[in-house]
């Protein structure tokens, strides 16, 4: 699967646009990550282990938004772009969305 942030593929010809596809997960804090963060607070610096979570959760959310485009029969994955929401105090959204099309 092709994916692009871009609305087009050098050396490709996109002769169809399917429809809009998604991926999401939502993802909340852990009580050993909240404590090595707070740590991380006193101290400056990256909070790695927040990075390392919101990494995951990226992957997990492409991962799902490629499921989507391949059951529609997608060849690619245009104009992909991330979104992040907070669900409630202690819980994130990551949405992976994108257009999906058919390749000559």
């Amino acid at each position: 699967m092709i994916i692009t942030t871009t609305d087009f593929i050098p050396g490709q010809e996109i002769v169809e646009v399917i429809d809009v596809v998604r991926g999401s997960t939502i993802r909340s804090r852990h009580i050993g990550r909240d404590i090595m963060a707070g740590l991380k607070q006193i101290v400056g610096g990256e909070i790695s282990e927040y990075t390392s979570m919101m990494a995951e959760a990226r992957e997990q959310a492409i991962d799902r938004m490629i499921a989507d485009a391949e059951r529609i029969g997608a060849d690619a994955i245009i104009n992909v772009r991330f979104t992040t929401s907070a669900v409630m105090q202690s819980a994130s959204e990551i949405l992976a969305y994108g257009t999906a099309v058919k390749l000559k």
